[in-house]
Parts: structure tokens; sequence; C-alpha cells
């Protein structure tokens, strides 16, 4: 199986989750002793940082409030990665290495690019093809079912209108979503939670914005970018 394989900056250390007072701030114990760590998956992860739960971190870089970032959580035996800026450092790497065959004939790469209102996350082009990507961060899983959102996001919702503009005006557009886990089998919009976005992604895919899912498989050391899941709108 052809793999991408991204190794983990830094030695983890293992903690115990104790609480989130605020999306961004977890609680937790190293040896006994409490200190705080940055979540920076902004999600609700409701099912995932549940007191008690085994997860690890990060030392964080330069002067901070908080000394660490929580980077993995054990989850039912498997490791879930919260890192939010993970899958684009993960999708520019496979882009690299041309692990994605139907893009592997694109010769520039370019990160964070303004579209109208919004800066997307890369633009692959030719002398006279260009393809958008925005990448998005899946962390729940439910059955065998990634689901995204796990909280409303009207900058998703966004993202996804731009996408169909980009279509209207003859470019290819892809909205790719990373599952940082390695228990799905397939994607879905989460209509429950965010209708809105739902919606939207059915539009553009009617739009012919291709919608591709992929899911990770963890450990302490890397992350490797292995298989495609099916997507069901």
């Amino acid at each position: 199986m052809r793999k991408v394989v991204l190794p983990r900056k830094g030695k983890l250390l293992p903690a115990i989750f104790q609480e989130r007072p605020n999306r961004f701030l977890a609680r937790v114990l190293i040896d006994g002793k409490e200190t705080s760590a940055h979540v920076s998956d902004p999600g609700r992860l409701k099912e995932l940082l549940l007191p008690g739960t085994e997860v690890y971190l990060r030392p964080a870089e330069g002067a901070r409030k908080t000394k660490f970032d929580l980077v993995l959580v054990k989850h039912k035996g498997l490791l879930v990665s919260l890192e939010s800026t993970l899958p684009n450092k993960l999708v520019e790497l496979a882009l690299k290495e041309r692990f994605f065959d139907e893009l592997a004939h694109y010769q520039q790469i370019q990160r964070e690019v303004k579209y109208n209102d919004s800066r997307l996350d890369f633009c692959l082009s030719n002398d006279d093809d260009k393809c958008f990507i925005e990448v998005k961060s899946v962390t729940l899983v439910e059955d065998g079912l990634a689901l995204f959102p796990d909280a409303p996001t009207l900058r998703g919702t966004r993202h996804l209108k731009e996408l169909i503009k980009i279509k209207e005006e003859g470019m290819r557009a892809i909205s790719l979503f990373i599952i940082q886990r390695e228990d799905a089998t397939s994607f879905s919009p989460h209509e429950t939670m965010d209708p809105l976005f739902a919606s939207t992604l059915k539009e553009a895919q009617d739009a012919q914005v291709e919608v591709w899912a992929y899911k990770c498989r963890n450990t302490l050391d890397a992350v490797f970018l292995e298989e495609q899941v099916a997507v069901e709108l």
C-alpha cells in the first residue's frame, strides 16, 4: 500500500485529561501534577476528551502561558490526532511526493492562496490549468462513519461556496477531508450538527466540485496517510 509518512516533531509525553475549561484549553495531569495544555482543534470533541482519558502532549516552543500542546488522545485503543494544522502539512507532503495520482501532473504547488474573500489551502497549477484544494480536519467517527463538522462552521460553508465559484470559472476544485484516525470506512457531512454545511457540500458536488476523504494512522512517532474512504452525500 502506498503511504505518506510525516514524522512527529519532538517527543510526546503521556498525560491524563481532566477537563476543558474552554475550547482551546485542557487541564491535564502529568505524573499526578496538574498543568494546562493548548487544544488547537476547535471542535466539541465530547466523545474523545473525557475525564481520565489518556492523552499525549508536546512541549510548547517559545514563551507561552500553556507549556504544552495536546497532540493525541487514546480512544478505544486507537490514537486520534487533535492537531488542526497537521492535515495541511500532511497534504502538502503528499502533493510533493505525488501521492495523489489524479494530481501528479501539476508542477506548481502554492499554499494559502487568496481567492475572492477567502484564503484557500492549496492552488496547484500548470501553464494553462489550475486546481484549488480546501482541506478540512475530521476527528469524529461514529460506527465507522466519519462526520464533519462536529461544531457548526460558517467558515467551512463559505469555503465550499468559493469552490463552487471556482468550478463555474472553469477551474478544478477539490474539497478534501483528512480523517485523523484509522477507524473510518466512509465519510459524510454531519447534517444534524450543521445542515447548512451538509446541503452546501451536496450543492458543491452537484456543481462538480470533487469531494475526497482520506484517513490517517497515528503512532507516537509519525502520522501515516494511507487510504481513501468512500464519500456518502
